[in-house]
C-alpha cells in the first residue's frame, strides 16, 4: 500500500499542470500598485481572482478588506478542529513594475516557459507563492486538521503599510499558533530553508551646499568650494578605502552569521558581478549579508554629464541607504548614519539630512513546534535537513505580527531562490519549487497540530 505521504505527493504532482494555468491567470494581471503608471482596477483584479480562488478551495467569508493606505487585503478563514492550533498563510499579490522592458527577453505579463524554468513578473514574488498556498491545500481537501487563517497583501511592494496598520486595529482576524510568511525561498532549488532572519532598514537624503549659486570654473575654480566634490569625499568615508566594507562611526561591522553559508562564487553569479572586480567586504559572504552593516548610494542628484556647463556645483544631494542586522537598533543607526556624514563633511560645507524610511531588524525563535514540524516536512520532501537562512530585505510585516502575537512563532519561506530575479527583469520560478514548496507546506499543515500538542 502507498504512505499517505506518497499518495500526497502524487496529488500534487497531479496538481502541477493546474499550478500552472493558476499562475499564467495571475501574471497576466498587472497588479502593479502604482495608480500613477498602472490601472488601480488590475490590482482589485488580481484581489478578486485570490478571493474566488480561495473560496474554491474551502476557506470561509473569503472577501476584500480595504486597508489605510487603500490598497485591498484578501481574507478568508477555516475554523480549526477542536483543541487543534491554527496557522496563518500569507502572501502578496502586487507585484514590482517591469522596469526596463527592452531587458525582457520574453513579454514580462505572459507567463513563458524556457530551460524548464517558467518567466514573467511575480512568477516567484509572490504569485508563485500564492499557488503554493493553493496548491498545498487543494491536495489536502477536507483533511486539514488545524485551522486556517488567510491574508494576501496588496500593497507589499509599494511599502505603504497598509496590511501593517490592518493587522494593528483587527488583531483578531490575524491571531494565529504559527504564521507562514511566504515571501521568501530556499537557499537554492532543491535545499529546503527557513528564512530566519531579516535586516532593517533606513534611508536618508543628505544634501550638501557650498555656494550661492553656480560658478564659472575658469574665474573661481580653485579656491571655490565643490559641493559635488564635498559630497563624493563623504560618502567614501562610509566604506573602508581597502576592503569596501561598509563603516559607519557607531556601529558594529563585525557581526558574524550561524545559518546556511552562501558560496562565494555562486554570490557572484547570482548578483552578475563583473569577472575581475572584486567583493566589498572582508569575512564569508553570509557574514557580510545577514550579519553586518551595509550602505548603499542609491542615487545623486547633481548636474548630468549630457548638457553639463563649465560651472563649480553649488549643491548636490543623495539618497543613501543602509541596511541594519538583526540585534542592531534601525533609529540607532538611522542616527549614526547621520553623525557620520554631518561629521565628514569637508570645508566648513553646509549639511542636511532628511529621514526617509526606516523598518526594524526581524529574528525569528526557531525552537518552538512550528519549527519541528516543519523541519520534518522539509526533510521528507528534499531528503536533507533544513537549513537556516539570512535575508537582505525587509518585511515590516513581521515586527508588526510579532508584537501583535509574541507567542506566535513565525516562519518565513516559499519559492524564491536566488536564480528567480525577483524585482529584476526576467524574474522566473522554477516549477520544481512550487511543487516541492506546496508538498512541504501540505505536511506541515497535516503534522503540525500533532506537534503542537506534545
Amino acid at each position: 500500500m502507498p504512505s499517505p505521504d506518497s499518495e500526497l505527493a502524487a496529488r500534487i504532482t497531479e496538481l502541477m499542470p493546474r499550478a500552472k494555468a493558476d499562475l499564467s491567470e495571475l501574471v497576466a494581471i498587472p497588479s502593479v500598485a502604482d495608480p500613477r503608471r498602472y490601472p488601480p482596477e488590475e490590482c482589485r483584479k488580481a484581489a478578486q481572482w485570490v478571493a474566488d480562488a480561495f473560496g474554491e478551495v474551502g476557506l470561509r467569508d473569503v472577501h476584500l478588506a480595504e486597508t489605510p493606505d487603500g490598497s485591498h487585503a484578501v481574507i478568508g478563514h477555516r475554523p480549526a478542529p477542536p483543541g487543534a492550533p491554527t496557522v496563518l498563510l500569507y502572501c502578496h499579490y502586487d507585484v514590482q513594475p517591469p522596469l526596463d522592458d527592452a531587458a525582457w527577453t520574453t513579454p514580462p505579463f505572459t507567463l513563458t516557459e524556457r530551460e524548464g524554468r517558467w518567466y514573467g513578473r511575480g512568477t516567484a514574488d509572490c504569485k508563485g507563492n500564492i499557488v503554493m498556498h493553493l496548491t498545498a491545500l487543494r491536495a489536502l481537501g477536507d483533511d486539514i486538521p488545524v485551522g486556517i487563517k488567510f491574508v494576501a497583501e496588496g500593497s507589499e511592494e509599494q511599502g505603504t503599510g497598509g496590511l501593517e496598520a490592518y493587522v494593528t486595529r483587527h488583531p483578531e482576524l490575524f491571531l494565529a499558533d504559527a504564521l507562514l510568511i511566504c515571501d521568501t525561498g530556499n537557499a537554492a532549488v532543491g535545499t529546503g530553508t527557513a528564512t530566519t532572519s531579516l535586516r532593517g532598514l533606513t534611508n536618508v537624503v543628505v544634501s550638501v551646499d557650498t555656494l550661492a549659486g553656480e560658478v564659472h570654473s575658469g574665474m573661481f575654480g580653485g579656491p571655490a568650494p565643490d559641493a559635488l566634490a564635498a559630497l563624493v569625499q563623504m560618502l567614501s568615508t562610509l566604506r573602508d578605502p581597502k576592503t569596501g566594507a561598509t563603516r559607519i562611526d557607531g556601529l558594529d561591522g563585525e557581526g558574524t552569521w550561524k545559518g546556511a553559508g552562501y558560496d562565494e562564487e555562486r554570490f557572484r553569479k547570482h548578483a552578475g558581478v563583473l569577472d575581475g572586480v572584486r567583493l566589498t567586504g572582508t569575512d564569508s559572504v553570509a557574514d557580510r549579508l545577514w550579519a553586518r552593516p551595509a550602505v548603499t548610494v542609491l542615487g545623486i542628484d547633481c548636474p548630468p554629464v549630457v548638457g553639463s556647463s563649465a560651472s563649480i556645483p553649488a549643491s548636490a544631494r543623495a539618497r543613501v541607504s543602509l541596511r541594519v542586522p538583526p540585534g542592531t537598533n534601525a533609529d540607532a543607526a538611522r542616527e549614526a548614519l547621520t553623525a557620520h556624514l554631518v561629521a565628514a563633511a569637508p570645508w566648513g560645507a553646509r549639511v542636511g539630512v532628511e529621514a526617509e524610511t526606516t523598518g526594524s531588524p526581524f529574528r525569528a525563535a526557531t525552537d518552538g513546534p512550528a519549527y519541528a514540524a516543519l523541519g520534518r516536512a522539509m526533510a521528507d520532501v528534499y531528503g536533507r535537513p533544513m537549513e537556516f537562512l539570512g535575508q537582505g530585505g525587509s518585511i515590516p510585516l513581521c515586527n508588526v505580527l510579532a508584537q501583535a502575537y509574541p507567542r506566535a512563532e513565525i516562519v518565513l519561506m516559499g519559492v524564491e531562490e536566488p536564480q528567480c530575479l525577483i524585482h529584476a527583469p526576467n524574474e522566473s520560478v522554477d516549477p520544481s519549487e512550487i511543487e516541492h514548496m506546496a508538498h512541504v507546506e501540505a505536511l506541515f499543515l497535516r503534522t503540525y497540530g500533532t506537534e503542537a500538542r506534545r
